[in-house]
């Protein structure tokens, strides 16, 4: 497969150039590129890389049994490979796959101290085993979480440039209408990248193929493999409950109010029958989770219901991929994302935003008189964010922005099929710039 552009590069860049740089954890959901970025690296700034892959290659597991000085483990590697060299300050490590070998993280302060080596480790880090592994590397490596790809390297991936990305947020910045053209364009972009989602084989097939033939199966594939990963990793927890929730995602989704409710997943079920299953899908990387505020209002960490939550899939490809066939060819043919309540459209602003560093909040009173699909922040106000996957009229967003209930709230964003406009209270934005927001709030911040 050939190589995609990813954000990563950058920051691996970055690592390195640090003269204090320690072990690195690159952590993620399966399937989105972490070895694939890692080994490209490897490749262009090491003479000598040693790659292990504690899945594949189950001989490397014991390694560390004789302990966790470093000349201790590079004896136990070349007993297994005789022909590896160790060149002080032009080698790299990459541990692969470390949620099957606990100890590798351990041996990370040893790495760190000993200084000859550099070391990289990734991995599928779910659940349990990625907790032991923080408790085992505590202050002895730095974690970097990976998604999927976001729109932007979607764009790159179709060829778009850095100049033309730049052009994009312009528009943004000075809030300058796009063009007719450049609106359509952008629009039947994004729209393929809802259908696509970010799974890096999938999108490289896409764009190699030009058209969406077995991208499905590939999805459905991806989709099983995580059901199989549940069942491997799901350590002390009911791997059956963690499975019913995983696949009741889409049915809480095309609910009127998409809130997760456990009666609705098991008859009968209780609430604490399910302690532990959403963090386990959440810190796995397949989910994305949206609290609900109890007050709309800063801060936004201490002011949410941790038992009031929604629930996204993580890329919204697999979510499109996890509906029956009759909705597929819907999407696939007609591009008609509205016949999911608007849950498609939520579902992608989420993802955008947690790939930018956003925690998710919506906000629904009592009544379900008032409601607010998201919010974030700049440096001095709450931002209430609409997504509008028709073009209703705004009666939330209008009374957050008005009400004198809501001090904190001086402006709000309304997502959508809609050109660049400000009206005096909100901002109206296209779906396709949702990637630069927070870019665009720091800039705006500034001026």
């Amino acid at each position: 497969m050939e190589l995609l552009k990813r954000k990563i590069d950058v920051f691996l860049q970055e690592w390195k150039n640090n003269p204090d740089h320690m072990p690195l954890i690159v952590k993620g959901a399966r399937q989105i590129g972490k070895t694939e970025s890692i080994r490209n690296f490897a490749r262009k700034h090491y003479t000598n890389v040693i790659e292990i892959n504690f899945v594949l290659q189950k001989q490397y597991q014991d390694i560390f049994d004789d302990g966790f000085e470093v000349d201790t483990i590079l004896k136990n590697i070349s007993l297994r490979n005789p022909e590896l060299e160790f060149i002080p300050g032009k080698t790299l490590f990459f541990f692969d796959e470390i949620q099957d070998c606990i100890n590798c993280a351990t041996a990370l302060k040893s790495f760190r101290q000993d200084g000859r080596f550099d070391v990289i480790c990734s991995g599928s880090l779910m659940g349990i085993n990625y907790q032991e592994i923080e408790s085992n590397s505590v202050g002895n490596k730095e974690d970097y979480e990976m998604y999927s790809m976001d729109f932007e390297e979607f764009l790159w991936a179709k060829g778009y440039s850095e100049k033309q990305i730049d052009d994009l947020y312009e528009h943004l910045l000075t809030l300058t209408p796009f063009s007719n053209t450049e609106l359509s364009v952008m629009f039947e972009n994004f729209k393929e990248y809802m259908i696509i989602g970010g799974m890096p084989a999938i999108v490289y097939h896409f764009i190699k193929n030009k058209n969406y033939s077995g991208t499905l199966q590939m999805q459905a594939q991806i989709l099983k493999d995580y059901e199989e990963d549940i069942t491997k990793y799901a350590n002390g927890l009911d791997q059956g409950k963690i499975l019913n929730v995983y696949r009741k995602i889409p049915a809480f989704l095309g609910n009127e109010n998409k809130k997760f409710q456990v009666s609705k997943v098991e008859k009968g079920a209780r609430s604490r029958e399910y302690v532990g299953t959403i963090d386990w899908l959440n810190n796995a990387g397949i989910i994305n989770v949206c609290y609900c505020l109890d007050q709309v209002a800063l801060p936004l960490k201490g002011n949410y219901n941790p038992d009031n939550f929604r629930i996204y899939f993580r890329d919204t490809g697999l979510l499109i991929a996890s509906l029956d066939e009759e909705a597929q060819e819907d999407l696939r043919n007609n591009k008609n994302f509205n016949t999911y309540k608007g849950a498609i459209y939520e579902n992608v602003v989420a993802d955008m935003l947690v790939k930018q560093g956003y925690s998710l909040y919506f906000y629904k009173n009592e009544k379900g008189t008032l409601e607010m699909d998201f919010f974030v922040r700049d440096q001095k106000s709450l931002i209430p964010v609409e997504v509008k996957a028709n073009d209703g009229a705004t009666i939330s967003l209008n009374k957050l922005i008005e009400g004198k209930n809501y001090p904190d709230i001086q402006y709000g964003m309304k997502l959508g099929y809609k050109n660049i406009g400000f009206n005096g209270k909100f901002y109206t934005f296209p779906y396709f710039v949702t990637f630069l927001l927070k870019r665009y709030l720091r800039e705006k911040n500034k001026s």
